[in-house]
């Protein structure tokens, strides 16, 4: 898929996650936007699955961590073709398949998610299986940047390192905001890249926002056999509407009718503008 399309259709996923959100009357906006340009990337470009098959063995893996950003995902797998978009219009909603975080119940999900610090260490677990079952399928753990204050995932990256795991690739939605504030005056993270390096891990930082930059970067990969490879994707929280972008509030605020339309408009001129 060329990158204008490819740009066309995050476009399209945000507007489907705003609506999802604003039905629902409830779920995290900042961060579902902010990740979009990757999960766009992965699934409409660089992943290999098969939408009528969910459990084919070739398949690459794809764990979102950072569950709670779960609206995208949903957005995403259903312009995929793994579930009839129809569904989405249940988010939500009592007896839905889509609740508020990944759930195997949902064609194509390989984890349930959201307890923040768990993805990696799955991810791992699945990379080194592929390693021992001589598999030439990649794992892809989409991370977010509050997140990296869980200790389980300093113990994932040290056992990453370890086995050498050169098909796993870790990213971090670095968008530089979690719920209660900015991530350094929670937690501080940097310098990020030098940690990672310090586990044994290749490292690269790209605009993850920018999907050209991303499918070149995934394109080069592996670059290092025998490390695994994690991307620091340096994202606008809120990425898309002007009013939502880098606002912490917007990390779970619902949009009421107004600020809706206006945010639909903007969406819309920028797809009108291909």
């Amino acid at each position: 898929m060329e990158i204008k399309k490819l740009e066309h259709t995050a476009i399209e996923i945000r507007k489907r996650l705003i609506q999802m959100i604003y039905d629902a009357k409830g779920g995290h906006m900042g961060g579902a936007m902010s990740s979009v340009d990757i999960l766009t990337t992965l699934f409409f470009y660089t992943m290999k699955y098969q939408p009528a098959n969910p459990s084919w063995p070739d398949r690459d893996r794809f764990i979102l961590s950072k569950g709670h950003s779960v609206e995208g995902y949903y957005a995403v797998m259903a312009e995929a073709g793994f579930f009839p978009k129809e569904i989405l219009n249940t988010y939500g909603k009592f007896q839905s398949i889509l609740a508020g975080h990944p759930t195997r119940k949902v064609p194509g999900i390989e984890l349930n998610s959201g307890a923040l610090g768990h993805g990696l260490s799955v991810g791992v677990g699945m990379a080194l299986a592929a390693k021992m079952d001589n598999k030439d399928y990649r794992t892809y753990v989409l991370m977010g940047d509050g997140e990296q204050g869980e200790g389980s995932i300093m113990e994932a990256a040290n056992s990453a390192g370890h086995y050498k795991l050169d098909n796993l690739v870790a990213i971090i939605d670095r968008n530089l905001l979690q719920i209660s504030g900015t991530t350094e005056n929670v937690m501080s993270l940097e310098n990020l890249k030098h940690r990672w390096e310090a586990y044994n891990w290749h490292v690269d930082e790209v605009n993850g926002n920018d999907i050209k930059d991303l499918v070149n970067l995934l394109d080069s990969y592996p670059l290092s056999i025998g490390k695994p490879h994690m991307v620091i994707a340096k994202t606008t929280k809120g990425c898309g509407v002007s009013f939502m972008e880098n606002k912490p509030e917007w990390h779970h605020k619902v949009p009421n009718t107004e600020q809706l339309i206006i945010a639909m408009a903007e969406l819309n001129n920028k797809i009108d503008s291909y």
